[in-house]
C-alpha cells in the first residue's frame, strides 16, 4: 500500500520541477492547499449522496404529488421466458432474421414479437416521477452550487484577470 501512495503522490507528476511536498508546508505566515485535502472528497460525495437521497424522498416527493405526477410506468410486458432470454443474454434489438425465427417457435406473428420487445425496452426506463425527482434535484443542487460558488469568486482577483492564476505559481497560499 505504501508503494502505491508513493506512487500516486510522486512530485514529478503533481508538482512542477523543482518543488517538493516540503516546500508546500504550511507555515504561520502562509497555508497551502494540501495533498490530504483531496481525502476528503470521498466523504464529501457519500454526504452529496445522502442529501440527494433525502431529498428526492422528501421534497420532490411531495412536490410531484402536489403537481399529481404519478409513479406510472410504461406498460409491461407479457411474461414470456424465451423472448426473455433473448431480450438479457443475445440483443433488445432483434433483427428481422431473427425476428422470423422467434416467430416460429412461439406461434406468434412478428408485429406481436416486435410490441413485446418494444414493450420490454421500455420498461427499463424510469417512470415520470423518478425522472421528476432527479431533474428537480439537479436543478435544486446546480442553482445552489452556482450561487454558493459565484459568491464566494466574486471576491477573487483571478476570476476577473486570469493571469493573476499564475502569479507566484505553485506557491499560492489559502485565503
Amino acid at each position: 500500500m505504501a508503494g502505491i501512495l508513493a506512487w500516486f503522490w510522486n512530485e514529478r507528476f503533481w508538482l512542477p520541477h523543482n518543488v517538493t511536498w516540503a516546500d508546500l508546508k504550511n507555515t504561520e505566515e502562509a497555508t497551502f492547499p494540501q495533498a490530504e485535502d483531496l481525502y476528503l472528497a470521498l466523504p464529501l460525495a457519500l454526504c452529496i449522496f445522502m442529501v440527494r437521497l433525502v431529498f428526492e424522498r422528501f421534497i420532490a416527493k411531495p412536490c410531484a404529488s402536489c403537481l399529481k405526477i404519478q409513479s406510472s410506468g410504461p406498460q409491461k410486458a407479457q411474461p414470456n421466458a424465451i423472448l426473455e432470454k433473448v431480450f438479457t443474454a443475445i440483443t433488445k434489438h432483434p433483427d428481422e432474421k431473427r425476428l422470423e425465427g422467434l416467430s416460429k417457435q412461439l406461434d406468434w406473428d412478428v408485429r406481436t414479437i416486435k410490441q413485446w420487445f418494444r414493450q420490454r425496452r421500455n420498461q427499463e426506463k424510469p417512470s415520470t416521477l423518478t425522472r421528476f425527482c432527479e431533474s428537480m434535484w439537479r436543478f435544486t443542487f446546480f442553482v445552489y452550487i452556482f450561487t454558493y460558488g459565484f459568491q464566494f469568486l466574486k471576491k477573487v482577483p483571478w476570476l476577473w484577470d486570469t493571469k493573476q492564476c499564475w502569479y507566484n505559481y505553485p506557491y499560492q497560499v489559502l485565503h
